[in-house]
């Protein structure tokens, strides 16, 4: 008799969306089919699935115990979010080779269904940082006596929403920072920043509209940036190892000595990112808007306005009643955006917006393109559904704000 081989073990999952890309969130069911191939006849004992999610932190410190002597320290800790076994074909004991309880498996396609339903309870985002990773998977054993078992391990992606239509997320962000150089005995005028947004929260692909005044009275030439961060935190055995990594930037005009910059809406675009991460006990993913004056020969002036990057976007006729009550309650006269004692009908959409700027967000096709092409996988199913949202039915922005009048006060003589 001939015995039978298996030609191939494959996993495949049954997609929630259109992208045909396996992605979850908590209290989702997980289904999908273990596909076995074989040639001629094999008889087997089991063929199990094995679920698991977890996070993991691992990194390494180096220490000195001496003059001579050094030693490696090891930090690693893990959160387990679920453990889900089921057995498909036979039974539990593997570990004979008995031809008792075998089930014969006849050459051909073969299709065997899982499924599993994940925790109620709040997971973490799947996630792969420097020194930790948030992963989902699912793995497939063939076990056949005489035989080495056959496995296969597959990954699948879960998002914990953020929603960022939430009070919280929909409050300005805002703040103001002066400085003043020395050199010596001499003292210069103060640089002053001050910057704002229009909300805390975005998601991927969204521009964030920076609002801020910069003010030179030093006599060196600055350069007003912004810069979009983000920051993973690990944490293992009472230590904390913190990376930062910068993921978009812009830069301003060179402002000369005398000379005031005034930024109406300056956008910086958000790339494909891994949304935050807040509800994990060992890793955080968390990100935040710089803005800052880079000053040479002396420390720069900066704004640190916290992010989070969420994966609802923001509705586009909802929210907007929260969104303009906190701005009234802000002082923001720095900026010439106070609201009238009674307020206006809100313009229309054509009155804000030229027939120039919106030719100019209709982007090409070749556009498209290049933003799907650098899209990193599963992300890509969330970030496409509200790529191409309607714009909102009016602007916050004054369209015509009242123009500066000259009694701000200069800046001193040197």
């Amino acid at each position: 008799m001939v015995l039978g081989k298996v030609k191939s073990l494959t996993i495949s999952f049954d997609c929630l969306n259109d992208s045909n890309v396996p992605v979850y969130s908590s209290g989702d069911t997980v289904s999908g089919r273990v596909n076995l191939e074989v040639t001629g006849e094999i008889r087997v004992k089991s063929l199990k699935i094995h679920a698991r999610g977890h996070a993991k932190v691992r990194w390494t410190e180096s220490r000195n115990a001496g003059s001579n002597t050094a030693y490696t320290q090891n930090y690693t800790e893990e959160v387990e979010y679920f453990n889900h076994k089921d057995i498909l074909i036979g039974h539990e004991r593997d570990d004979d080779n008995s031809e008792e309880g075998l089930h014969t498996i006849h050459s051909g396609r073969h299709e065997y269904a899982f499924s599993f339903e994940l925790p109620q309870t709040p997971l973490a985002t799947s996630f792969e940082g420097r020194h930790g990773s948030v992963r989902y998977w699912v793995k497939a054993e063939l076990h056949r006596p005489w035989f080495l078992p056959v496995k296969l391990k597959k990954e699948f992606t879960v998002f914990e929403h953020i929603d960022i239509n939430t009070p919280s997320l929909l409050s300005p962000q805002a703040g103001t920072k002066e400085k003043t150089l020395c050199c010596w005995f001499c003292t210069s005028g103060p640089i002053s920043l001050s910057a704002k947004i229009e909300r805390k929260g975005y998601t991927p692909g969204e521009s964030i509209q920076i609002f801020a005044e910069i003010e030179n009275c030093s006599s060196r030439v600055v350069v007003p940036k912004a810069a979009i961060y983000q920051t993973q935190a690990f944490y293992a055995k009472g230590k904390m190892k913190e990376v930062k990594q910068l993921v978009a930037n812009l830069r301003g005009d060179s402002l000369s000595s005398g000379k005031t910059e005034t930024w109406n809406g300056k956008q910086l675009k958000i790339p494909p990112v891994s949304p935050s991460i807040l509800d994990c006990s060992i890793i955080r993913v968390e990100y935040s808007l710089m803005v800052y004056v880079d000053i040479p020969g002396a420390m720069d002036l900066f704004l640190n306005l916290p992010l989070v990057i969420g994966t609802i976007p923001l509705h586009p006729f909802g929210s907007r009643t929260s969104s303009v009550s906190s701005q009234c309650s802000m002082n923001m006269n720095w900026l010439g955006l106070t609201l009238p004692e009674r307020p206006e009908a809100p313009p229309s959409y054509a009155e804000v917006v030229t027939e120039e700027q919106r030719q100019s967000s209709l982007a090409p096709v070749g556009a498209c393109d290049d933003f799907e092409r650098a899209l990193p996988g599963p992300l890509f199913a969330y970030i496409q559904e509200f790529r191409f949202l309607p714009p909102p039915l009016y602007s916050e922005i004054d369209p015509n704000p009242d123009q500066p009048t000259d009694d701000r006060p200069s800046c001193p003589s040197r």
